[in-house]
């Protein structure tokens, strides 16, 4: 159930972008959130007369924005932004680079993280998070996660991930950091059963999540997938990100990573999976007639060279797709309206390389189908139909864009929705989440940042440096 009871009247938008079943966008609209959720929308003129609330703000001036939705990322990883040894490094070199800096996590520097993380997302419109954590050293619980995400206030569904398969047995990371597969389904039931919220609304939600196909056992795939059926939850993993990618799967196992992951039951609508950069038309195809889903992470292909992801031929095709920032070490950054910027950028000229004969030009992919993809996609994506467009009954998620700034000038009288994208990328004046004001005049409210950023700088030297 929703965790706010206040009551938030927000007057006067200069645009509403519902993002709705009709995509209406409504001038000099207002909104009532009332318990955490949308009491009313009302296009100008028709707000009634005496509405009341405990709040108000007036949104002359501003763009509203159903919440956008984050659908994968690994928040530790704030504390190895832009490590020199993994700068220039493709996927592979860049994972074996950072896995031993990883082994000295502590369950501080992952609460620290998470709130340094999500802090980002929300200072940029973004209300839902997902987050796949998957290294587990010196005593590091996806509990800690858990507590950072409830003290900052964001929506939040936490990934059970993990790792099985050492370089002695064929796998990717180092030994030292594999969990057995016993004590990891055990955990993720663990965790599923104290904390995920099966209700509308919830604030909470519990993923099982094993890592990549190159860094897990065929078993421990196998077995949670049935252990989340048999929860009631979604699954999540990386897959097809890179040219080494598809070489693995096709050297280990015979298969393309889309047929690999329909031979352990990973595909469905109960399933999303993260980059897909190298998905082939027969994935793509399987994809949509399934129902699985695909977290797009433009700005980390880019920064790992691991390629262009066919997000417009996924999207044709009817494939469930969302935006997600990814680490914070291979991105490096978490503003997510940029990453939907960068995405319908990429999308364009995406296009170009294909091979000649294509259909080609900037009408590729819209500001107004990104923003779609930021918002329902990513809904879609995480299994969600209470956030992700703004209507009567819908979770109080939404973020306010000031378009009087600097950046907007000349952009935004002429049309308020397209310039959050075409022009640079701004930073949210308020973000509510659940119908708390969690941004408040480009302020985070519920942390005090400066001593957040100190501490995350010094556990990410200690971290390092150790």
């Amino acid at each position: 159930m929703p965790t706010e009871h206040r009551s938030l009247l927000i007057t006067d938008a200069e645009v509403i972008a519902t993002m709705d079943e009709q995509r209406r966008e409504l001038r000099g609209a207002s909104l009532l959130l009332r318990g955490g959720v949308i009491e009313a929308v009302w296009p100008v003129g028709e707000r009634p007369p005496g509405i009341t609330a405990d709040e108000v703000i007036n949104a002359r001036g501003h763009a509203v924005l159903p919440g956008l939705v984050n659908t994968h990322h690994h928040m530790f990883q704030s504390l190895t932004r832009a490590v020199p040894a993994a700068q220039n490094a493709e996927l592979f070199g860049w994972l074996k680079t950072l896995y031993p800096i990883w082994a000295g996590l502590t369950p501080e520097m992952v609460r620290i993280s998470t709130q340094v993380a999500m802090a980002e997302l929300l200072l940029s419109g973004c209300t839902t998070s997902s987050d796949h954590l998957y290294v587990y050293p010196n005593g590091v619980r996806l509990d800690d996660s858990i507590d950072g995400a409830h003290e900052i206030g964001m929506r939040f569904h936490a990934a059970r991930g993990s790792m099985s398969l050492g370089e002695s047995a064929g796998g990717l990371p180092p030994d030292s950091l594999v969990e057995r597969e016993d004590r990891i389904l055990a955990d993720t039931q663990r965790l599923i059963e104290r904390h995920h919220d099966h209700g509308r609304y919830a604030m909470l939600r519990v993923v099982a999540a094993p890592c990549s196909p190159f860094s897990v056992s065929r078993e421990l795939m196998r077995d949670s997938a049935a252990l989340a059926r048999s929860l009631g939850t979604r699954l999540h993993t990386h897959l097809a990100e890179n040219d080494r990618d598809i070489a693995y799967s096709r050297a280990s196992f015979g298969m393309t990573p889309t047929e690999y992951a329909d031979s352990l039951g990973w595909l469905g609508d109960d399933v999303w999976h993260a980059h897909c950069v190298k998905l082939d038309a027969a994935g793509i195809a399987r994809f949509a007639a399934s129902g699985t889903g695909v977290a797009h992470c433009p700005c980390s292909n880019m920064r790992l060279a691991s390629g262009i992801a066919p997000v417009r031929r996924m999207l044709d095709a009817g494939v469930p797709v969302g935006l997600g920032v990814d680490g914070c070490a291979s991105n490096d950054g978490a503003h997510l309206l940029g990453e939907a910027r960068m995405a319908m950028l990429l999308a364009r000229v995406g296009k170009s390389l294909e091979p000649l004969g294509c259909d080609t030009g900037p009408a590729e992919m819209t500001a107004r189908d990104m923003l779609e993809v930021a918002t329902r996609g990513g809904a879609k994506v995480l299994g969600r139909d209470d956030i992700g467009h703004l209507a009567p009954g819908m979770a109080a998620d939404l973020a306010l864009f000031d378009l009087r700034s600097l950046g907007f000038a000349g952009g935004a009288v002429h049309d308020p929705v397209a310039a959050l994208l075409l022009c640079a990328p701004a930073p949210a004046a308020y973000t509510i989440v659940a119908g708390r004001v969690v941004v408040r005049e480009g302020h985070l409210t519920t942390l005090d940042l400066g001593p957040l950023i100190e501490r995350h700088n010094q556990l990410a030297q200690r971290l390092v440096g150790a």
